[in-house]
């Protein structure tokens, strides 16, 4: 039979302590406490492999082995063991290079899970085949080694294990492979940074361009890939690590889902690598604000923060109080507490301290959390008792006083005030909302009252007063409520009203009645109320008396005396007013005529103006008195006092033009009031108004001027604009233009250049058409002088001609045309163009005739003083009487006056004009007439008109008589009206005598 064997593993926890791997011969009974036991599973090699359920590392362990062979129990000797000290971690990961901050490179790794017990490290560095040994290194504690820069050019791997630093531990299995040529392409140091706008920071690099190593002065920085920093920026801190240095940062803004900037380490090519370092810059410049509440219980603190800032990390108010008052350089101390605020609509945060320590001094500022780290602004220091913000002060009344006119505000210190006050008044006359409120500075010390002058007295005023300590920084209270002043009497009116008076007959009572009618007292005047009117009744005899008018601007009494004294006083709650004025009433000076006459004039539907004059030696005039009313209305009179040394006066009301109104003026002596001179009409002229004029009839008559003057300036504009411009056709009618675009730029360019060589020579405008029209020139002064200016039309060409130099060596060529030929080797090429030539000269009064030889040139003219030079003509020259002759211009000029540039103008030679000539472009217009009618034109100068007569003019004065038949007949037929006749540019030649001539005109 076989036996049965299993084992058992029994183990007893101990205290904590370095444990011995055994016991000796300690026997296992000897032990107390409960005895735990952990199964075994044995294997075919006699090896028993036990789990033990949740040991703590930090215990000592006693462990034993039991096996049970059939009956019999064997025990193994006990042992001590301490789970710690026999721990296998897991292998590290994460292994990647670093920069360190002077420019090293470091091996870093992580382990997966965190151990309470600090480890060693091994780390194996891996050749390739044929590259040399591994070798090993060891680095305590850390997780980091640091590596000579020549391994990051070679394709070495490296490999890393853990163990536990204290122990017979066990080591870990080794990481995977990092391979450290693929893990260098760029470093930077700090990969990624947190700092506070305004402040300085600076950035290493190392740059690999795939496997080449780039040194560092090839390398450029560049901010977000948009900005390139400068060069005077960057250092070097070897020959493979670069650093940039970034001054003043400004806070960063969010862009998107960044709320960083990055920072690329390029190649000085501009060819970046993907991977960037990041830096977050946070404005941590914060205003920290306290009152403490006039109870003196609490303290109340407010900071704003930028929104940006609160979505890059967490802010919080951190303080310190100290025993009593702050010192000068307030600074952050080791020991602080977090102070819970609460944030308001206004991105702002509000904390309250209560309760206080008025003494002691709080040092507070902003902590900003980050995952990078922590930032602190610049700490401030408070003191309760320094910022208080007291109480309003309370019991605030205001009045006027009486006689002097001033406000005097009093009121009652706030409680819990226990420093000296300093106090501000402000009032607002009506209390309105529309009226801005004035402020007024109480004079220290201050009492619980005070005096403010004000302009208005009979106004009613809103009074607040408000209060803060007069040393320190503390705070403006809030306005008391406000208190109302009520308007009474200041002082007497200081003067009585005006008035007047309007005398009425009584028919039933034989008897004159007299109203007085007086104005109300402003109450500038009244100060600040009329309470009743007293009017004082003076007599001869010494007889006076007195009524009293309470309500109401008019009295009535009789007037009995012949004269009759009358004043008004005002009177009010104070007294009786001092200056009154007086009117006598007398029925003698009623009589004195001193207005010698009055006008009426109407400015407008507002205003009046009345001037008069007095009658010589009229002195001793107080006043003048004027009334008017509307005749056609039963309205009440109105009048108004004008002083003595006025002789116009302007009134204003409401007058219309279809109303009649009646004006009147009194002169009112110191004895009485002398008789009124009236109008009932409006004067139609002017009146004078001393110096200045009357801008009711200079402004009309400058507004005409300008009127006439503009459309004088417009009628001028076009007649000089007709005038200038009527020789010059629309382009688009001429034959050369027909197809060109004005439109585009290059046109004009082309259209004026000229063409030195032309490899051949076409008709540019169309054929002359035979046309044979009289064209004579009038003057306008009367006197006609045949044969000054001459006009020559184009006929038909003979095939041949001579060649012919001028006519007179003395003649003036004033203006010709002629074709232009263009010889390509010895072949010439005839242009079949046309022109129209103008001979004119000052003194002309022959006739010129051209010889019958076809090849000789016109010998001799015989035109009185001066000579006309017809130039060389190809054709024949006919007389044909008045002055006027025919030219027959031909295709073979003997001598060219004039070219042709290719885009159809003419251009005359310099020395076919003789000097002090003046020229000038202009078109000649020719156009076939029906029988009977006539045109003239203007010429561009303006100094002749030409006459366009029709053909029969030419047989009747016998123009074709000595034409030969041929010719004649040929002529006749073609003189029959044509729609249109072409024309092209010439060029006109005026001479100074033939300007003298014509200027004359």
């Amino acid at each position: 039979m076989g036996i049965r064997n299993s084992s058992l593993l029994g183990w007893q926890g101990a205290a904590t302590g370095r444990s011995d791997q055994s016991l000796g011969a300690a026997s296992t009974s000897s032990l107390q406490g409960t005895v735990r036991v952990a199964p075994c599973r044995c294997g075919d090699r006699a090896t028993c492999e036990c789990l033990v359920a949740s040991p703590s590392l930090n215990r000592t362990y006693v462990l034993w082995l039991e096996v049970l062979a059939g009956a019999t129990a064997l025990g193994s000797p006990p042992m001590s063991l301490q789970p710690a000290e026999v721990v296998r971690p897991e292998a590290p990961v994460k292994l990647h290079l670093e920069l360190a901050e002077r420019g090293q490179v470091k091996l870093c790794w992580s382990s997966p899970a965190l151990l309470p017990f600090p480890l060693q490290h091994q780390v194996r560095i891996s050749a390739p085949p044929g590259h040399g040994d591994s070798q090993m290194l060891q680095a305590a504690l850390e997780s980091s080694v640091a590596l000579d820069n020549a391994l990051l050019d070679s394709p070495s791997s490296v490999q890393v294990r853990s163990r536990t630093l204290r122990g017979p531990g066990f080591w870990s299995d080794w990481s995977s492979p990092y391979n450290l040529t693929l893990g260098a392409q760029v470093l930077y140091f700090p990969p990624k940074t947190l700092t506070s706008a305004g402040s300085n920071i600076s950035f290493l690099c190392i740059y690999k361009n795939q496997t080449q190593p780039v040194e560092a002065r090839e390398v450029v920085w560049w901010l977000n890939l948009a900005e390139e920093i400068p060069a005077s920026q960057y250092s070097l801190v070897n020959n493979r690590v670069s650093k940039v240095t970034l001054y003043n940062l400004k806070a960063t803004q969010p862009r998107g889902s960044f709320f960083y900037n990055a920072l690329y380490c390029c190649h000085q090519s501009r060819e970046c690598h993907h991977r960037y370092a990041e830096f977050y810059v946070v404005d941590m410049d914060f205003n920290i604000s306290c009152e403490t509440d006039g109870y003196l219980t609490k303290m109340t603190c407010r900071w704003s923060a930028n929104p940006t800032t609160s979505l890059l990390g967490s802010l919080q108010l951190r303080y310190h109080r100290s025993q009593i008052y702050c010192s000068d350089f307030p600074s952050p101390p080791p020991n602080s507490e977090v102070k819970e605020c609460r944030l308001q609509r206004d991105h702002s945060y509000e904390c309250t301290f209560q309760p206080i320590f008025l003494l002691s001094g709080y040092t507070l500022w902003i902590e900003f959390r980050h995952f990078l780290g922590t930032l602190e602004s610049s700490p401030t220091c408070v003191i309760p008792a320094d910022v208080v913000k007291p109480l309003p002060p309370s019991n605030v009344g205001a009045e006027l006083t009486r006689n002097v006119g001033l406000l005097n505000v009093s009121w009652t210190k706030p409680a819990f005030a226990n420093r000296d006050l300093a106090f501000q008044i402000r009032w607002n006359p009506g209390n309105r909302q529309d009226i801005p409120w004035q402020l007024s500075e109480v004079p220290s010390p201050a009492g619980s009252w005070a005096v403010v002058a004000v302009e208005q007295l009979c106004v009613e005023y809103a009074v607040q007063v408000r209060c803060r300590e007069l040393h320190g920084a503390g705070y403006w209270s809030d306005w008391s409520r406000a208190a109302q002043t009520l308007v009474q009497d200041i002082r007497a009116p200081l003067q009585g009203p005006e008035f007047w008076r309007i005398v009425s007959e009584d028919p039933a009572r034989k008897q004159r009645n007299v109203t007085l009618l007086w104005k109300p007292l402003m109450e500038n005047h009244s100060l600040c109320s009329v309470s009743r009117y007293i009017i004082k009744h003076q007599t001869p005899g010494n007889s006076s008396w007195e009524e009293f008018v309470d309500h109401g601007t008019s009295w009535t009494f009789p007037w009995v005396e012949p004269t009759h004294t009358i004043t008004i006083l005002a009177m009010n709650s104070v007294g009786i007013s001092a200056i009154n004025s007086n009117l006598t009433l007398s029925q003698q000076m009623s009589t004195v005529d001193a207005v010698q006459s009055l006008s009426a004039y109407l400015v407008n539907s507002t205003c009046v103006v009345l001037v008069w004059s007095l009658c010589p030696q009229i002195p001793g005039i107080k006043s003048f008195v004027i009334e008017w009313k509307n005749l056609n209305k039963e309205e009440q009179m109105k009048w108004l006092q004008v002083p003595p040394d006025l002789r116009k006066y302007f009134i204003y009301d409401h007058f219309l033009l279809i109303e009649k109104y009646q004006f009147s003026l009194y002169p009112v002596f110191a004895g009485g009031v002398g008789k009124a001179r009236a109008t009932d009409q409006f004067d139609k002229g002017g009146f004078e108004t001393g110096g200045s004029g009357s801008l009711h009839v200079v402004l009309p008559i400058v507004f005409s001027t300008s009127i006439l003057l503009l459309g004088a300036l417009l009628v001028s504009h076009q007649r000089v604009k007709k005038l200038l411009w009527e020789d010059v056709p629309n382009p688009k009618n001429c034959s050369w233009a027909q197809g060109v675009n004005f439109r585009q730029p290059e046109t004009l360019e082309h259209l004026f250049a000229k063409h030195p060589e032309l490899t051949s020579c076409e008709p540019l405008l169309l054929g002359a058409e035979l046309v044979l029209e009289d064209i004579s020139v009038t003057k306008t002064s009367g006197k006609e002088e045949p044969g000054d200016f001459l006009g020559v039309d184009p006929t038909f060409p003979s095939p041949q001609d001579s060649e012919c130099d001028s006519a007179c060596s003395s003649s003036h060529f004033q203006s010709s045309g002629f074709s232009r030929s263009c010889q390509d080797g010895e072949t010439t090429a005839q242009c079949d163009l046309k022109y129209a030539t103008v001979v004119s000269n000052s003194r002309s009064s022959g006739l010129c005739r051209r010889k019958t030889n076809p090849r000789s040139c016109l010998d001799r003219c015989f035109l009185g003083e001066d000579s006309i030079a017809l130039g060389a003509f190809s054709s024949g020259v006919w007389e044909v009487g008045d002055g006027a002759f025919l030219v027959f211009p031909g295709s073979q000029p003997s001598r060219a006056l004039s070219l042709v540039s290719s885009e159809g103008f003419s251009e005359p030679l310099d020395e076919a004009f003789p000097a002090g000539a003046e020229r000038s472009l202009y078109y000649l217009g020719i156009t076939a007439l029906e029988k009977g009618q006539r045109e003239d034109f203007l010429t561009e100068s303006s100094r002749g008109t030409c006459q366009l007569q029709s053909t029969d003019l030419l047989t009747q004065r016998g123009l074709l008589q000595r034409i030969p038949t041929n010719v004649k007949e040929f002529i006749q037929s073609s003189l029959k009206p044509n729609p249109t006749v072409p024309y092209v540019p010439q060029f006109r030649v005026a001479t100074a005598k033939g300007q003298e001539a014509t200027e004359k005109k």
